[in-house]
Order: structure tokens, then C-alpha cells, then sequence
């Protein structure tokens, strides 16, 4: 029984996970493509899509975290979540400028309204994936594992963005992402998928999680973990979070601008085959990284992994030929996974049992909300005075540049002093 406990436990993280990550690479990553090419967003309007996105993600993943607690329920959340993820999806088929446009025969500008609708939906869709996966899936893994096999569950976690990038480039190379169809044809495609994943989380997902014994209100255990009592209880667990928020905001800065950067900056028609070696190599790393972590604990395997992502920016900022660009994309995507690697596991690590609910809010604080908002913003800074080029339609649109690695480098030594901190403190925690 536990030889099949746990291989169905190590299938439904794969599974979910895979899939999750599907929806949100496409949401990180071709959500700005999207109305990059439709609608000629500017870098301030992806820059506001990618922030807005962030805040409901992170005050999604608090309320509901909190609440998967106090009712000792995540199953439910993640079946229901999922599903009308899976819809939330499906309606982005209907932004397209002949269908906005006869809604809205009257506005100025049939882009403008498309761009304000694409953030509307993106931010519904956020909360319905929040719930399903930030809040109580990332919940149900903290539950299911322990200090001997958590970084290799989070290994495994922690690779799938990348891999469902891979996913991801594979099934976008059979569309024309200039054309509005493919844009329907994917999100129909995607939302189907999502919405059949929901259903199947009904008869897959093990329910292991006992609800806690305190007896704290709702509203208690959503502040619970920004308490100044509960900080100082535990200061390796949001000392790990600050370092974590600094890392990620570096990833952040030139990540909502990357495939924009690889197809009109570097002109990479078949960038998907240069990137899909780096993305299998990365991914395989990270899923033998995790298991690292349970050997040599945090700081031995941070550093390499921050030192990996260094080089990779440092290439990618002085070159622009292929096989340079493949090499510092293999060094960024390893160094970015391992990182997300090690700093989950920790963080799942020093999680105060039966709070991994309302933890999670605090996670997405650093991984998503605050990254989310400053890295973005940085992103448009550096590019604020980037080349434009004119569209066949006459609007402009611009032309992302390697400084945007530059300053991810320099937010990332900034990171390195976060990490200092968690070493400090779990060293002095350690000795007591």
C-alpha cells in the first residue's frame, strides 16, 4: 500500500504540476506576446498587466490559503480551482479586434479596449489559478512531504516551468502567432485542457492533511503569518522569503520580455530550436538538483545555483550570436530553476506545521507580488528608451535589448546579501 501511495503521490505532482505550469508559462510569458503582437502594447502596459496579475495572485493565495486551513480542505479548492481555471482560459478566445470591436463600435481605440480587457481576464484567471495551484495544490505538496524527500519533490516542482516552456514553444511552433486565430485556437486548446485536469484531480489527489487543532477565526489565520510574534518565531522562514523576493525580482526583470527579445531583438525565427536543448538540459539538472539539497542543506547548494545564473546574464548581456545565446540561456534557465529549487524547499522546510496554507500567501509574496511588480517596473526603466519599429498597421511597438540582463545581474547581487541573512540566522537558530 505505501509503494503504491507513493507512486501515485509522485504521479499527481508531475501531472498537476506540468499542467499547472502550462497555463502559467503561457500566462507569464505569451500573455505578452499576445497583445505585443495584436495590440502593440507598450512596455508600461505589460509592465501594469504583469504587477496587477501579482496582487491578485498574492492576496488570492492568502485569503484562500488561510481558508484551506482553517476548514482542513484543499482537495475541493483544487478541483473546483482548476476547472473554472480551465474556463477563465477558454474566454480568452474572444478577445479578438473583430469581436471587441462590434461590442465596442463607438471606442477610440479597439486595442486600447482589447489590452484593458486581456489585463481584466488575466487577473480572473489568476484568482481561479491561485486558488487551485498557488494556494492549496503548493499546500497539499508541503502536507505530503517531509525533511527526506522534500527537495526532491520540489526539484521536481520546480523544473516544470521550464520544461512546460519547452511544452509550451513545441505546440505554439504548429500556429502563426501574428494571426488572431492561433491566439483562439490556443486558448481554447489550453482552457480544455486545464478543465479536464480539474476533473481528473477528483479521483487522483489523496487527501493527507488533518485540520489543525488551534482554534483560531478566519480572519486570525490570515494575519497569522504577518504577526510580529509569528516573525520572530521564525526568522530563517521570511528571511528565506526576503532572499527569495530579491531573486525573483531579478528573474522578473527580463523575463516578461524574453521571447519578445529572442523573435524581434536577436530576429530568432526557430528560436524554439535553440532554446528546446537548454530547456531538456536545465530541466533534468533541477530534478537531480533538489535531491542535493536534501544531502548539503541550503547554502551549498544555493550559491552554485546563484553563481550559474550570474554567468548566464553575463553572456547573454555581451553576446548576441547563436551559440553564445544558447550557452547563457543554459546557464540562465539552470541557474533560475535550481535557485527555485532550493529556495522553495527551504521555505517548505521551516513552515510551521499545520500553517502551510496561510504560508503560502507569504511565499507568493516573494515569488510573485512584490517580483512581479518591481521587476516588471525595472524592466520598463531600462527600456524606456528602446528602438521602436513601425507595424504594418502603423503603430510602433519596442525592441527589447540586453540591458534588461544587466540589471536582473545587479539586482541579483543585491540578492546575495538575503541569502547572507538566511545563512546568518540559520546558523544562530542552529546553535541554540
Amino acid at each position: 500500500m505505501e509503494r503504491k501511495s507513493s507512486k501515485r503521490f509522485w504521479t499527481t505532482l508531475v501531472l498537476f504540476s506540468l499542467i499547472g505550469q502550462v497555463a502559467w508559462v503561457v500566462e507569464n510569458m505569451y500573455f505578452n506576446v499576445f497583445i505585443y503582437n495584436m495590440f502593440g502594447a507598450s512596455p508600461k502596459q505589460i509592465s501594469f498587466m504583469v504587477g496587477a496579475s501579482s496582487v491578485v495572485a498574492t492576496l488570492t493565495t492568502i485569503f484562500i490559503g488561510a481558508l484551506s486551513d482553517k476548514i482542513g480542505k484543499r482537495k475541493v479548492f483544487i478541483s473546483v480551482g482548476y476547472m473554472l481555471w480551465g474556463v477563465s482560459i477558454l474566454l480568452f478566445a474572444f478577445v479578438r479586434k473583430d469581436f471587441i470591436g462590434g461590442l465596442f463600435a463607438t471606442a477610440t481605440s479597439v486595442s486600447a479596449v482589447c489590452i484593458t480587457i486581456t489585463i481584466i481576464l488575466d487577473c480572473l484567471m489568476t484568482f481561479f489559478g491561485s486558488t487551485a495551484n498557488d494556494a492549496c495544490f503548493n499546500a497539499w505538496l508541503t502536507d505530503s512531504t517531509n525533511e527526506k524527500n522534500r527537495g526532491a519533490a520540489e526539484g521536481i516542482n520546480s523544473m516544470m516551468p521550464l520544461m512546460e516552456i519547452l511544452v509550451v514553444f513545441g505546440g505554439f511552433m504548429a500556429f502563426d502567432l501574428s494571426k488572431s486565430s492561433s491566439w483562439t485556437a490556443i486558448f481554447i486548446i489550453i482552457g480544455a485542457v486545464v478543465f479536464v485536469i480539474g476533473l481528473l484531480s477528483i479521483f487522483l489527489i489523496q487527501e493527507e492533511y488533518k485540520k489543525a487543532e488551534d482554534n483560531q477565526k478566519y480572519f486570525k489565520n490570515i494575519i497569522y503569518g504577518f504577526r510580529p510574534s509569528t516573525i520572530k518565531k521564525n526568522p530563517v522562514l521570511y528571511a528565506t522569503i526576503i532572499a527569495f523576493a530579491l531573486f525573483s525580482i531579478s528573474i522578473q526583470v527580463f523575463m516578461p520580455y524574453l521571447i519578445i527579445y529572442y523573435e524581434v531583438a536577436l530576429e530568432m525565427e526557430n528560436y524554439v530550436f535553440i532554446m528546446a536543448p537548454a530547456i531538456i538540459i536545465a530541466g533534468v539538472v533541477t530534478a537531480i538538483y533538489g535531491r542535493y539539497y536534501d544531502k548539503a542543506g541550503f547554502m551549498r547548494s544555493i550559491i552554485p545555483a546563484l553563481s550559474c545564473l550570474a554567468v548566464g546574464y553575463i553572456v547573454l548581456s555581451l553576446f548576441t550570436n547563436v551559440v553564445c545565446v544558447f550557452i547563457g540561456s543554459l546557464l540562465m534557465m539552470t541557474g533560475y530553476l535550481t535557485g527555485m529549487a532550493v529556495f522553495g524547499a527551504m521555505m517548505r522546510d521551516k513552515t510551521p506545521e499545520g500553517k502551510a496554507g496561510a504560508f503560502q500567501g507569504l511565499r507568493i509574496v516573494g515569488q510573485v507580488m512584490i517580483p512581479g511588480i518591481v521587476g516588471p517596473t525595472i524592466g520598463a526603466w531600462v527600456l524606456s528608451n528602446a528602438k521602436v519599429m513601425i507595424n504594418n498597421d502603423g503603430t510602433e511597438s519596442f525592441i527589447p535589448n540586453r540591458n534588461i540582463f544587466f540589471a536582473a545581474l545587479v539586482v541579483l547581487i543585491v540578492a546575495l546579501a538575503g541569502v547572507y541573512l538566511v545563512y546568518r540566522l540559520n546558523k544562530k537558530q542552529k546553535q541554540k
